[in-house]
């Protein structure tokens, strides 16, 4: 079954074939993000887990930053998971660099330890029920402003929150079999969510 949405998947490093392959089984249809030439008329962008310091620092280096950073201010929607959501937080508390600034939130980065601190846990997402949720030297949100909404947290701590078209997670819902979030995500750039 087809969706007939082009999403690109952001591929410069991290976590990526995991969100490529999960989308693909939505019926979407992928497009790796790997030079400035691969950006094309796109229904939604996947920022995916890895190093934000080295993603927003490849960015820069492969000219793709400023072209996504004006798609994204524009509306195009956007998948963040871990590190693509600092890419997206207009304020890191334990770090000066902003990236894209584009979501009304900060983040604290590896919050949770070094690889040491990763774990999985079960916990409610709003509009989609309870899931699983894996955290690799995960991020947390600890603020969210304007009209930004938390969607999901761990013992009192922020890991989903959406405003406008930006979905973020500080946790990997591509590491599970579950798509309820990428089905979110697409239901959202639809506009069914």
């Amino acid at each position: 079954m087809k969706s007939g949405l082009k999403i690109g998947v952001l591929a410069v490093q991290g976590a990526f074939i995991e969100h490529k392959r999960m989308l693909e089984s939505l019926g979407c249809e992928c497009v790796e993000l790997r030079r400035k030439s691969d950006i094309c008329d796109l229904d939604g962008l996947v920022l995916p887990g890895g190093e934000s310091t080295v993603q927003g620092k490849l960015l820069r280096e492969l000219d793709m930053f400023d072209e996504l950073k004006e798609r994204i201010a524009n509306g195009l929607p956007v998948l963040a998971t871990c590190a693509g959501l600092i890419l997206l937080a207009s304020h890191i508390s334990n770090d000066d660099n902003v990236y894209f600034g584009t979501l009304p939130v900060t983040v604290k980065r590896n919050a949770y330890g070094r690889q040491l601190g990763s774990f999985r846990t079960k916990a409610v997402f709003d509009g989609i029920g309870e899931i699983e949720e894996v955290f690799i030297r995960a991020p947390y949100i600890s603020e969210v402003w304007g009209d930004a909404k938390i969607l999901s947290s761990v013992d009192g701590r922020i890991v989903a929150a959406r405003q406008g078209k930006l979905l973020v997670t500080a946790f990997h819902p591509e590491l599970t079999s579950d798509t309820r979030v990428h089905g979110c995500f697409l239901d959202m750039i639809r506009g069914d969510r």
